[in-house]
C-alpha cells in the first residue's frame, strides 16, 4: 500500500473523532468522510449533526450522508472518488459486499472490544456489566459480516473498579486512534498478517433500550453496581420513588454490613442512601430525579425527604 493513501472514512459519535482527526493529521489523504444523516434528539427534537459531521465542517472535508449505503447512487458516488482504503469507526451501517469491494486495499474497522468478544453496536457497556477485568481495541479487514473479519492488531486495557461507559469510551477512543496508525503502517510495510477470528468464541453486544437501566433489587449488590457504571451516561439506570423515575448514576457496593430488606431504604446518611439487595447492599451517591439536572446524594437529600423504611420500585 502506497503512501499516501487516499482514505474515505466512514464514523458517526464522539468515538470516531480521535482517529479521524489522527488521519487528517497524518499522511495520508481523507478524500471524503461519510457519516449517518442528521437526527432529530432530545426533548424539543431539534435536528442535531453527529459529532464526525461537526468535524468535516471545521475542516472543510467532503461529506455524504446517505441513508442506506446499499443506495446505487451512493455506490457510483463512492466509485468515482476512486478510494485506495475505507476507514471505518462506529459508523452504524453494516457496509455491503459492492461497497467493500470497491477501495483496492479493502476496508478497516476499528471495534472497541477484543474481538471476536463482543461483537455488535454497545462493547463498551456490556464488557462492564458482564464484568470483565480487561478489554481493549481491536483492528480488522471487514466482510459482510458484523465484526467478523479476519483481525489486524489488538490492544488491551484493564477496566477499572470504578469504570464506567463513559470513562472507558474516552480511553478508548483515543487507543483506537493509535492503533489505527500502527495498523496503516504495518499494512504499508507488509509487516501485517490478518487472523481469522475464532468464531465458535464469539459474544454479542446489542445496544441498550431505556427499560434496560430497570434496576432490579434483587440482584447481589456488585450486579447492580456493574450496572449503573454500565449504563453510565446512557441509558442510565433508574429505580422509581415516590411515583418517580430516579436515575442512579454512581454508587459503591457496602459488602456485609446491611441485613435491609430487598428494595428498602435501610440507612440515610448525609451523603448516600443506602439499600437492601439480594446480597450485600447498594449504596446510592449521585442521582438525578425525572425532570432534574444530575445532583449528588448530598444535594439531593437537601430538598427532598428519604426515610428508612423507604421502598425503592
Amino acid at each position: 500500500m502506497a503512501s499516501p493513501c487516499r482514505i474515505i472514512f466512514f464514523g458517526t459519535p464522539n468515538f470516531a473523532i480521535p482517529t479521524l482527526r489522527h488521519l487528517l493529521q497524518g499522511p495520508d489523504e481523507v478524500i471524503a468522510v461519510v457519516t449517518q444523516p442528521d437526527r432529530e434528539k432530545g426533548r424539543g427534537r431539534k435536528v442535531i449533526p453527529s459529532p464526525v459531521k461537526e468535524l468535516c465542517l471545521q475542516h472543510g472535508l467532503t461529506l455524504l450522508q446517505p441513508e442506506k449505503v446499499r443506495e446505487e447512487a451512493f455506490q457510483e458516488k463512492m466509485k468515482s472518488l476512486q478510494p485506495e482504503l475505507f476507514v471505518v469507526v462506529a459508523y452504524g451501517q453494516i457496509l455491503p459486499k459492492s461497497l467493500l469491494k470497491i477501495p483496492k486495499h479493502g476496508a478497516v474497522n476499528v471495534h472497541a472490544s477484543l474481538l471476536p468478544k463482543y461483537r455488535g453496536a454497545a462493547p463498551i457497556p456490556w464488557a462492564i456489566l458482564k464484568g470483565e477485568r480487561l478489554t481493549g481495541v481491536t483492528t480488522m479487514m471487514m466482510d459482510e459480516g458484523m465484526d467478523t473479519g479476519d483481525i489486524l492488531l489488538q490492544t488491551e486495557i484493564p477496566i477499572g473498579d470504578d469504570e464506567t461507559s463513559k470513562t472507558l469510551h474516552d480511553r478508548l477512543a483515543l487507543l483506537g486512534a493509535q492503533l489505527l496508525l500502527e495498523t496503516m503502517k504495518a499494512m504499508k510495510t507488509g509487516n501485517i498478517h490478518p487472523i481469522p477470528q475464532d468464531h465458535s468464541k464469539a459474544t454479542y453486544a446489542p445496544p441498550f433500550k431505556k427499560e434496560d437501566g430497570r434496576i432490579v433489587w434483587s440482584k447481589e449488590a456488585k450486579e447492580i453496581d456493574r450496572q449503573v457504571r454500565a449504563l453510565n451516561p446512557w441509558p442510565g439506570a433508574f429505580a422509581e420513588w415516590n411515583g418517580q423515575l430516579l436515575k442512579i448514576y454512581k454508587g459503591e457496593v457496602r459488602e456485609g454490613l446491611s441485613k435491609g430488606k430487598i428494595r428498602v431504604v435501610s440507612w440515610v446518611g448525609s451523603d448516600f442512601i443506602e439499600v437492601g439487595t439480594g446480597k450485600d447492599s447498594y449504596i446510592i451517591r449521585e442521582v438525578q430525579l425525572e425532570g432534574r439536572r444530575r445532583m449528588s446524594v448530598r444535594e439531593f437529600l437537601t430538598g427532598h425527604v428519604i426515610t428508612v423504611g423507604t421502598v425503592l420500585g
